[in-house]
């Protein structure tokens, strides 16, 4: 069978997904193309390491030329039609029984013109959503501003600041625009990596569409019980309780203010905060006593972090399905996390526990049991983490290429 995967970015948790996805479809036999365009924030030197299989198409002026209108008149999606085009020709060369589609909202591809082939070629579609940008007029997550327009029809947005940004509120029409484009497919499943994804797609203009959940995996190899130094090299206390926090984009959307409170409340004597990920920016704001690590040199090194510490800490505001979290799971450290979007899917009674929403006193108190009582075991983790071996999720798409 033949599968042709999109994603508009090489890179990123997307990108990774995208080609392990076909790395383990490729072991059952699949032929598999994966395709990206030029990406507006990296040097075009990244693109030299990648096999024949990949296909780059659209330019960098025409994606910057996308970015300016898309911004400037809130119509991402409308433009970049050389490339589009030049990925459509490319799809009809190697006419593919499956187009598995990924993130589509980084102003690099003309939506109209891809769905439009979907439609007329009548071949198979896979999409995993891997947020709520499919079904909205605009952003990718709607939790913290408490909106539900989405049911209905977006409007009057408070959003338009935020990723994918625009200068004006034109959420409306592309809301209409987006369910004329997105609906229709003869022959679509849509997957999510949580639950709580699919249940919201079942609830919008999507509801028409079967729906699977497979979760995302990750590399249980890489991601183990690690040895580590790191309490030496940072002169933490053998007896202080490392509390961690990983995130890449930190903000109140991540909870940084949460550990700023945390640090405040808890006894600087009996717990260490550490946070990875960071940057001077983020530094300005964090209280002294909170260690912070811009950055890891590999994923090894990042393993031998959350080994170390005693609790991983999750007080995200939105979230589809945290890959952070099996990280620290399957190196044997319990995660802590708010009840938000599919991030308490992860940890299961015996490596985790959870917390709803904005309720710091309570997460104080369950990081003070946790510490105290220590009621989940490395071994307990380790054996949650089984479920989240990359290879056998990834299975789960080939098979369903196969029922397709």
């Amino acid at each position: 069978m033949k599968i042709a995967q999109i994603n508009m970015l090489p890179y990123g948790s997307t990108g990774k997904i995208m080609f392990q996805i076909a790395k383990t479809a490729r072991a059952q036999g699949h032929i598999v193309k994966t395709f990206s365009t030029i990406p507006l924030d990296k040097e075009a030197v990244l693109f030299k390491a990648f096999p024949e299989e990949h296909f780059v198409f659209g330019s960098y002026l025409e994606n910057k030329i996308h970015c300016y209108l898309g911004i400037a008149l809130g119509r991402n999606g409308m433009y970049s039609h050389i490339g589009t085009a030049e990925l459509i020709k490319q799809l009809k060369l190697f006419d593919p029984d499956v187009v598995h589609l990924h993130n589509l909202h980084k102003f690099c591809i003309n939506l109209p013109m891809l769905f439009r082939y979907l439609k007329k070629s009548k071949v198979r579609v896979v999409w995993t959503l891997h947020d709520c940008w499919a079904f909205t007029g605009q952003c990718p997550y709607f939790t913290m501003s408490g909106c539900e327009k989405w049911k209905t029809g977006c409007h009057n947005c408070t959003q338009i600041d935020r990723y994918p940004k625009s200068l004006v509120d034109n959420t409306g029409h592309m809301y209409k625009l987006k369910k004329k484009w997105f609906t229709g497919i003869e022959n679509m499943v849509i997957v999510t990596p949580s639950q709580w994804l699919a249940d919201l797609v079942k609830q919008s203009f999507l509801n028409l569409y079967p729906v699977k959940v497979i979760h995302n995996g990750i590399d249980i190899g890489v991601f183990k019980p690690t040895v580590s130094t790191f309490r030496d090299k940072y002169n933490i206390p053998y007896d202080k309780k490392i509390l961690l926090g990983v995130a890449f984009d930190w903000g109140i959307r991540k909870g940084l203010d949460v550990f700023c409170e945390l640090a405040k409340k808890l006894d600087a004597q009996k717990y260490t905060i550490v946070l990875v990920g960071t940057n001077d920016i983020i530094d300005k704001q964090l209280p002294e006593n909170i260690v912070s690590i811009h950055k890891t040199h590999n994923q090894e090194e990042l393993a031998e972090i959350y080994s170390v510490a005693d609790l991983f800490i999750n007080p995200t505001r939105e979230e589809n399905y945290p890959t952070v979290n099996m990280e620290s799971i399957a190196c044997g450290t319990p995660v802590l996390t708010f009840r938000t979007g599919g991030s308490p899917e992860i940890p299961d009674e015996n490596s985790g526990s959870v917390v709803e929403s904005e309720d710091i006193d309570s997460l104080e108190k369950e990081i003070i049991r946790i510490c105290e009582t220590m009621p989940y075991s490395e071994r307990m983790c380790v054996e949650r983490a089984k479920l989240f071996e990359a290879k056998k999720c990834f299975e789960k798409y080939a098979e369903l290429y196969s029922q397709l």
